[in-house]
């Protein structure tokens, strides 16, 4: 697997995922999970979450079915937030912003109308961390962090 190409295909699945994707194209799992799975040659994702609010979950992706990326994260809305719908549309568009370097979520920062989308993180594809926050008004009303790399390289 090449680093390079796995940047490429995160790029692509950031545009074709959760930030875009209509929710006939997401599929309600047995266990009451929400998946995406996304499929270009070689390369599959699958991106795996549980919620609503809060919500947690996972994204892997496949090189020649052999799993070789994941992602886990995990955020929420604050309780005196009631329009979530808003909150969630302006993540969603925050999501398809990444940075082509660092395309495992969010730009550093997006501001849109009354919403300020802020994201920082350590390290590259290879190996991250990182959490966001979604400020209205000046008042931060969404945290999430998340954690991923390369996996099964030894």
């Amino acid at each position: 697997m090449n680093i390079n190409d796995l940047r490429r295909f995160l790029i692509y699945c950031g545009k074709e995922g959760y930030a875009t994707i209509s929710e006939e194209g997401m599929i309600i799992e047995s266990d009451q999970s929400t998946s995406i799975r996304i499929k270009k040659g070689d390369w599959q994702y699958h991106d795996n979450y549980f919620g609503g609010e809060p919500y947690g979950g996972r994204e892997v992706v496949f090189y020649q079915v052999k799993p070789v990326w994941m992602m886990t994260y995990y955020g929420c809305v604050g309780d005196s937030v009631e329009d979530l719908k808003s909150v969630y549309q302006h993540l969603k568009k925050a999501l398809t912003l990444f940075p082509a370097d660092a395309p495992f979520r969010g730009p550093k920062e997006f501001t849109e109308g009354n919403y300020s989308y802020k994201n920082r993180w350590d390290g590259d594809v290879e190996k991250f961390s990182g959490e966001e926050e979604i400020y209205h008004h000046n008042q931060k009303i969404y945290t999430a962090k998340y954690i991923g790399g390369v996996v099964d390289v030894r």
